[in-house]
Parts: structure tokens; C-alpha cells; sequence
């Protein structure tokens, strides 16, 4: 009989006792930098921080990157081996108050034995201006090392003047390679990990946690620890698919519906229906929809790419986005979903247009950057016998007495000459268009002439 001790991460039936342990997550936690993912990309020659520990002087720096990325555990280590105090707590519980508390132990610290503190802030982003305004003064005079951990843009959620005095260092999402090694890892080691439980797993199943684990190594750790204790359960010695199915349940895709990620991904659904992939269409727009994102601005972004990148290519397209815009509303999510991926395949597949979009964009430098010109009298209304005395809409030609509703009249201010604003472009429905225009462009020219001539000849008879 096997002489290993399961480590009973289960209430028992008769209820409540747990296992006192902290999370595998943390247990795992690198303790030197050699151990942690990815270091190369950091800790290389000629490197920032490579560069800044061979010298022993460690920036400001901001952290940014994705839940799970290693940012807290890449702070702590360097702290580590800079020799340096490592004071850490979150934006989301602490205040200027706590601030200033640190800052006074990191004065006395350094005068008493000349040790720099290193402050830890995570989610230094949830930091009003007011708070971090705060570190400004302590950074330039090096009383701290300030070291923030961020998931959102730092160029939107942190001060200028901060940001200035800091270094940036961008964390990815770790691979599925790095997070099986830290799987692996986790499940052989006897000390801190899971090694003690006897249950081992085969790389396909390792494989499949770090897959639906969106790079983040805390949730792939916490799914390993509970499918683990799965397998506990019915004795079995290996965790399989269903454990970590069971383990893992719903997860929570890396999204957030007003940060950095939501542009990202909207932008990707714009791009690749732009560049007629239909399959990416549908892949971005789940990523949303399946993360929470409101259907109803999906809908608005489709209706608005249907104008400005189909356009008069396909006018059916802007017709079926508005009824999709309806049928959202209308059915509400999930029933919503495939009225959405029909849109998106309908205008991944349309032919595009951006004509009236770079026409908009033509007329509105002209109205906006040139004077305003006034309206040509014979095309102003006159609804008073004033303004009729004063030649509004003298000369005015209305369309539907002549043939074909076409007139030679003139309604550009004189000032912008012969301005063109719309350039079709020849595809879809807008090469008809484009063909039309030129018919009666051409037709105006000819009767152009016909009434220059008859004006000629009117002059000669004088």
C-alpha cells in the first residue's frame, strides 16, 4: 500500500474540514530567475534588466501584460536580486495614506543601512492622478524603486508625467509550451507542488489545460490543482480530460469590455471582414460575444462597417445590418448570435467599397478648412416676396421638366470650381453607379454646349 498522502483539497462528506495550504499557484512561484518563463526575452545580454542588475541599479519600471503573465513574480525576484526591500499592496485597497506610510519606512531604511526600497504596486492603473501623482516626488529623488503591474495600456491609464520616469517592459501571454513546462513542473515537484499526491498526467492532458487556460499561468495552475484532487477522488492515477473539463468549467476568456483588449479584438473583426476572411469574422466575433461584449454594439460597429467599407458596392448590405441591428434587440443574446455571424460572413464575402467614405472625408476638409461659402442664389428658397425680390431662387431649373431629370444647373459655390468629391470604384453594384454617373455627366456636357450655341446664335441675331 502506497505510503503518499493525498493532500485532500476536498471537504470529507461528514463536512468542512479543508486542506490548510496556500494555492498551488503561489506554492510554484519562482524563487530565482532562473526559473521563470521567459526570461530570456528580459534578462538577455544588453538587455534592460539585464543591463540594470550587472550595474545594480534597478528603474522604475511598469509591468504590463495579461493576468497570469508573471508580472508580481517578476518583480519580487528582481527585488530579490537587487538586494533590494520588496514592499508590495494593491491600488484597489490602498490610498495616498498608505503611500506616505512607505515612503517614510523606505527614508528610514535607506539612511539606516542604505537599502533601496523596491514598491510593488499592482494594478497600478485602478490609481487615480491624485495617487500617483503622489510617487512623482520619491521616484526622481530614488527614496523608491517604483515597479507597477499593469493589464490595461499604461499610455491611457497612466499619468504622463509618471509614465516619463518609468520604463515600460510588455509581458505576452505565455505560450502553451511555457505553460506545460510550468505544468510539468508543478506536477513532479514534491516540495511545493503536487508531487506528493502520486497522480501524473500525459502530455496530451497537460497540453489541453494550458490550451484553455488563455496564457495565463495562475488559472492553468489552479485547474492542474483541482483536477488533481478530481482524480484523487475516484483513486484513479492520472488526470484525464474529463477532470480538467470538470476542473476548468466555464472559463473566463481574457476580455475587457472598456480596456485595451475590447479595441483589439473589435479591430480585429473589422480588419479581417475588410479583408474578406469569414472564418476569422466568426472567430472574433465569438471571442466577443462568448466573453460578454453587448451585442447590440457588435451590431452598431457592423452597421457602421457596412456604409464605410462595403458601401454602395452592395447598398444591401447597410439594409440587412440595420435588420440584424433590429433582430438583436429583438431576440436578445444567445439567440442573437447567428443573426450576428450571418452579417459578419454577409459582409466579409460583399464586395468593398470605401467610396463614400474618402468622398465624406473630401467634402468635409472643404467645408471645414475653407471659408464658408454662401449658398448660389437660384438654388436658395424663397418663401418670402423679399427674398424673391432678391433673386433667391431666380434661374432655379427644376429637374422633372427636362429630360430625363437632368439639368446643366451649377450647385457648388462658384469658389470651389468643378470640385469632385465621390470617386466610385468600379466593383459590385457601384460600377452601375459609376456608369450612370458618367451617362449623365456626359449628357450634361452635351447639353452644355447646345445651350452655348443657342446663346451664340441669340447674340448674333441682336
Amino acid at each position: 500500500m502506497s505510503d503518499e498522502k493525498p493532500l485532500d483539497l476536498f471537504p470529507d462528506r461528514a463536512g468542512g474540514r479543508r486542506a490548510a495550504q496556500t494555492p498551488l499557484a503561489d506554492r510554484v512561484r519562482p524563487t530565482t530567475l532562473e526559473e521563470f518563463e521567459g526570461r530570456e526575452a528580459f534578462l538577455g545580454p544588453g538587455s534592460l534588466l539585464g543591463s540594470a542588475l550587472e550595474a545594480g541599479v534597478l528603474p522604475s519600471i511598469i509591468f504590463w501584460g495579461p493576468p497570469g503573465s508573471g508580472k508580481t513574480t517578476l518583480a519580487r525576484l528582481l527585488a530579490r536580486a537587487s538586494g533590494a526591500d520588496f514592499v508590495a499592496f494593491s491600488a484597489v485597497t490602498s490610498g495616498v495614506k498608505d503611500v506616505r506610510e512607505v515612503i517614510e519606512r523606505a527614508r528610514a531604511s535607506r539612511r539606516a543601512t542604505g537599502t533601496a526600497t523596491l514598491l510593488f504596486v499592482d494594478e497600478i492603473h485602478r490609481f487615480n492622478k491624485a495617487q500617483q501623482d503622489a510617487f512623482l516626488p520619491h521616484v526622481e529623488d530614488g527614496t523608491i524603486v517604483l515597479m507597477g503591474a499593469t493589464t490595461e495600456n499604461p499610455s491611457f491609464e497612466v499619468n504622463n508625467a509618471l509614465l516619463s520616469r518609468m520604463k515600460v517592459i510588455v509581458l505576452p501571454m505565455l505560450e502553451t509550451d511555457a505553460l506545460v513546462r510550468i505544468l510539468r513542473r508543478a506536477l513532479q515537484d514534491g516540495e511545493r507542488g503536487l508531487g506528493r499526491s502520486g497522480i501524473g498526467s500525459t502530455e496530451e492532458t497537460l497540453i489541453l489545460i494550458a490550451s484553455i487556460s488563455g496564457g495565463d499561468a495562475r488559472i492553468a495552475l489552479q485547474t492542474l490543482e483541482i483536477a488533481v484532487g478530481l482524480a484523487q477522488r475516484v483513486k484513479r492515477k492520472e488526470i484525464v480530460a474529463e477532470d480538467v473539463r470538470e476542473a476548468a468549467q466555464r472559463r473566463a476568456l481574457p476580455y475587457d469590455r472598456v480596456g485595451e483588449e475590447h479595441y483589439n479584438i473589435i479591430s480585429a473583426l473589422h480588419k479581417c471582414i475588410r479583408g474578406s476572411d469569414p472564418d476569422a469574422g466568426l472567430y472574433w466575433l465569438a471571442r466577443m460575444l462568448e466573453a460578454g461584449e453587448d451585442p447590440l454594439y457588435v451590431a452598431r460597429r457592423l452597421v457602421r462597417f457596412a456604409s464605410e467599407d462595403v458601401g454602395l458596392a452592395d447598398p444591401d448590405a447597410l439594409r440587412l445590418a440595420m435588420a440584424v441591428r433590429d433582430a438583436v434587440h429583438f431576440l436578445g443574446m444567445p439567440e442573437g448570435n447567428t443573426a450576428l455571424a450571418q452579417l459578419v460572413v454577409y459582409l466579409a464575402l460583399a464586395p468593398k467599397s470605401n467610396s463614400i467614405y474618402t468622398a465624406y472625408a473630401r467634402a468635409s476638409r472643404d467645408a471645414t478648412e475653407k471659408p464658408p461659402y454662401p449658398v448660389p442664389l437660384w438654388i436658395r428658397n424663397a418663401p418670402t416676396k423679399l427674398m424673391k425680390d432678391l433673386g433667391y431662387g431666380e434661374g432655379y431649373e427644376y429637374a422633372h421638366d427636362y429630360d430625363d431629370a437632368i439639368v446643366t444647373q451649377r450647385y457648388l459655390p462658384e469658389e470651389l470650381g468643378d470640385a469632385r468629391y465621390w470617386e466610385g470604384i468600379p466593383r459590385g453594384f457601384e460600377k452601375t453607379l459609376l456608369e450612370r454617373l458618367e451617362e449623365i455627366r456626359a449628357e450634361k456636357a452635351r447639353r452644355g454646349r447646345g445651350k452655348a450655341e443657342s446663346k451664340e446664335k441669340r447674340k448674333g441675331k441682336e
